[in-house]
């Protein structure tokens, strides 16, 4: 079966995409590395499962992938292209080489508070320029952040509303789409009223999102965890998180607060924009001990180092001249 699939796409494809091979599904399509020939870039081509393309007009949803492909943004990783295969939709996106969120919290455990911080920002960025265009994430989890050259990038804007605003409503029989990460979410790190269904759900369900995954990269876990997704949903929505600061002794005290005012269950009770995260989270990075000292060094401009070797050498010299003592200079290199 997935042998039939990849031969179909690429006889169909032939003209535009070399497939190479298959990566790891996502949750609620096929995903394809590909050259892209016109331009010799590689790309990832994600195809919808049957039983969600067939729910939707294929003309609605090209037209609101060209939409989402307009959000432009450093820490956003952008939608290229959308088509149709045999009946099957697909669209396309940039090949990000590096590891994804999920990969790295596995392989760094703790994670350091400043490499924390500074995934939370720029993630957080990135969502407050999306929700300024209005355009909702509605599933941001550890494998739609990925690390690319040391930075963060999320995947996957403006899908949910695509799917969303492409649902045929000819199909009487089309169920709601509620397959893990389209509209609804992954249950891990839903918001209470999008578990809900609540058609009223704004940015604010992005920023409990963000709080789960910022609680998961301090502490090892998710807020919640149940044998089913429907016993996770219910936790969202009935129970009380165990604070970060008694899974994680070392979280400064505004960051615990922060995290836990995210996962406050109530909309209004939450951060108002992803940019009062940001604002939040900026103190703890100017002030993050060696690693802040480090960061004001890397923009410092060229010749601050000679300017404090330079410093350094007369307070040594003068030093010595009023005590009479002999003093060896330090060297200044180049």
């Amino acid at each position: 079966m997935a042998g039939d699939l990849r031969a179909e796409l690429q006889q169909t494809l032939a003209a535009d995409y070399v497939l190479e091979e298959e990566l790891p599904r996502g949750g609620m399509s096929r995903v394809f590395l590909a050259t892209e020939r016109s331009l010799d870039r590689r790309v990832v081509l994600k195809v919808l499962d049957p039983e969600l393309a067939a729910t939707l007009s294929a003309e609605r949803f090209k037209r609101e992938i060209a939409l989402a492909a307009r959000l432009q943004h450093p820490h956003i990783v952008p939608l290229l292209h959308a088509g149709a295969v045999a009946g099957k939709l697909f669209y396309s996106m940039p090949f990000v080489e590096g590891e994804s969120l999920r990969e790295l919290m596995a392989r760094e455990r703790p994670m350091p508070i400043d490499r924390i911080t500074q995934i939370l920002t720029e993630v957080a960025g990135a969502l407050d320029f999306a929700h300024r265009e209005g355009v909702v994430h509605r599933d941001i989890k550890p494998e739609n952040v990925m690390l690319f050259h040391g930075q963060a990038v999320v995947l996957d804007f403006g899908i949910a509303k695509a799917l969303s605003n492409a649902t045929n409503p000819a199909e009487s029989n089309a169920p709601r789409i509620t397959l893990q990460g389209t509209s609804l979410g992954t249950p891990t790190y839903i918001a209470p009223e999008q578990a809900a269904g609540d058609p009223s759900l704004d940015h604010r369900a992005d920023i409990y999102s963000v709080g789960c995954v910022a609680y998961e990269m301090l502490t090892g876990h998710p807020p919640f965890r149940g044998r089913t997704p429907q016993a996770v949903m219910i936790a969202h929505a009935q129970e009380a998180p165990e604070p970060v600061a008694k899974r994680r002794a070392d979280t400064p005290p505004a960051l615990a607060r922060l995290v836990m005012a995210c996962l406050a269950k109530e909309p209004d009770r939450r951060p108002r924009r992803a940019q009062d995260i940001v604002t939040a989270l900026r103190p703890a990075r100017a002030s993050g001990g060696a690693s802040g000292v480090r960061a004001v060094l890397e923009q410092a401009p060229w010749w601050l180092p000679w300017l404090v070797a330079a410093v350094a050498t007369a307070v040594a010299l003068a030093l010595a001249l009023t005590k009479g003592l002999s003093v060896t200079l330090p060297a200044i290199r180049s």
